[in-house]
């Protein structure tokens, strides 16, 4: 079994792998005491960092009151309310609801706070948490908890949370404060998010069948229906992922790409019926199962260079080649594990580390074949993109060409020092001093 070395040790040592800096900060995650929230966190994770501004105007207010008030400070927010159901409800559901009547003490909602009228959508995002990663209701865990989250500027890590936010705000896909189910129906409420090299969903919808009728129709479709058959001339990303339930991540068959499974599971096979009763809507069962049997083709031609490539550097790793090697390089503050064990990243279970830094070139060429290459040719099968696929096994075998180009390199030229250059300059003493 691939890695399980790796696995076994990482599990043993998973509880003397977090070591927390004396007081930096009060973050959250795994390595809270190691960061500080800068002021835009209390908007991506309320919960966690927002404190109410006692430095506003005293008083206890109506919701008739704040409208008066806030037509005149922020009249875009009012204009959002007026449109929503919130305001045409029998009783208005007003700004007190959600932020609180105290001007002193006002809140920034949390999905607690919208589930106490929400509670069906918000206990079937939360249960969404029990098929683990990815996952909305996981996204901030996943990235708080990740070490170069901790090790990176903020500036790099800032963005991250722009998407991963999902898992603490209610505002991510029908936003503040139309909250409106049909702006949630469109692609858009998911591109913003799902798009760029790990996960071209954008890219590859919109190259499908399915994408270009909405591209050259959805302006006309009635977006205030429900996601039912017969209400959509062609599925968008919530028809086929929400269907039904208020969770994205239930039938996700291939583990969005990341990772090779069996088809053949009593859970996967539950999963691909769900998606056949959704394809149903539109298709008969025999092109549905004509859909699953090329994503499966596809993923095990892409498996079989994936792991021709691990091989190559599982053999490169035995005959210590890889330059600059593990504990020649500057360790993540935060990984104790990495002290104690250094290692080269290969594969699912070591590789997520090459994204950052810290690793040798055929280490991050490997990466970026597995990370990007793959997972735009798995996305591009899941939603029917043929041209998109092609495109991307042909980044996948010219990635090949580099590793194994990089492979000669090293072989020939033999195990060799780093040299300074590698351990010191300004981007890693900036980092050792200031994170």
């Amino acid at each position: 079994m691939r890695s399980l070395a790796a696995l076994s040790l990482t599990l043993l040592f998973l509880g003397a792998a977090v070591v927390m800096a004396d007081g930096v900060g009060k973050g959250i995650g795994l390595y809270g005491g190691e960061w500080s929230p800068d002021p835009m966190s209390e908007y991506w994770d309320p919960k966690s960092f927002h404190t109410p501004r006692t430095d506003l105007m005293e008083g206890v207010y109506r919701g008739e009151e704040c409208v008066d008030c806030h037509e005149g400070i922020t009249p875009g927010i009012v204009t959002g309310w007026r449109a929503s159901r919130h305001a045409a409800a029998d009783q208005p559901v007003s700004c007190p609801a959600c932020h609180g009547a105290d001007h002193q003490k006002l809140i920034l909602p949390t999905p607690e706070t919208c589930a106490g009228c929400h509670e069906k959508q918000h206990g079937e995002f939360m249960e969404e948490k029990r098929f683990g990663f990815p996952s909305h209701a996981l996204a901030m865990e996943r990235a708080v908890d990740a070490k170069h989250f901790v090790d990176k500027p903020k500036a790099e890590t800032a963005s991250c949370l722009h998407c991963h936010s999902v898992a603490t705000k209610c505002d991510s896909c029908h936003t503040r404060h139309l909250f409106s189910a049909a702006e949630a129906r469109r692609p858009e409420a998911c591109v913003s998010c799902h798009s760029g090299p790990p996960h071209p969903d954008d890219e590859t919808y919109y190259a499908s069948a399915h994408g270009k009728l909405y591209l050259a129709e959805g302006d006309k479709w009635d977006w205030s229906k429900p996601l039912a058959k017969g209400n959509y001339p062609a599925p968008t990303c919530a028809y086929c992922h929400m269907y039904g339930k208020h969770q994205v991540a239930d039938k996700a068959i291939w583990k969005f790409g990341l990772r090779e499974v069996n088809p053949n599971t009593s859970e996967n096979k539950v999963k691909r019926a769900k998606w056949r009763a959704v394809c149903r809507d539109c298709h008969d069962d025999k092109t549905a199962e004509e859909a699953f049997s090329t994503l499966d083709k596809e993923r095990k031609r892409a498996w079989g260079k994936l792991y021709a490539m691990e091989d190559l550097l599982e053999d490169l790793r035995s005959e210590k080649v890889i330059t600059p090697a593990p504990g020649q390089r500057p360790a993540y503050p935060t990984d104790f594990f990495d002290s104690i064990w250094p290692m080269i990243r290969i594969g699912f279970l070591e590789g997520q580390a090459s994204a950052f830094y810290n690793v040798s070139l055929i280490e991050r060429l490997y990466f970026e074949m597995w990370y990007f290459d793959n997972l735009g040719a798995y996305k591009g099968a899941a939603h029917g993109a043929d041209e998109f696929v092609n495109l991307q096994h042909q980044k996948m075998e010219s990635s090949m060409k580099g590793i194994r180009a990089e492979a000669a390199r090293l072989r020939h030229s033999g195990k060799r020092e780093p040299g300074d250059l590698w351990l010191k300059g300004e981007y890693t003493d900036f980092n050792r001093e200031n994170n």
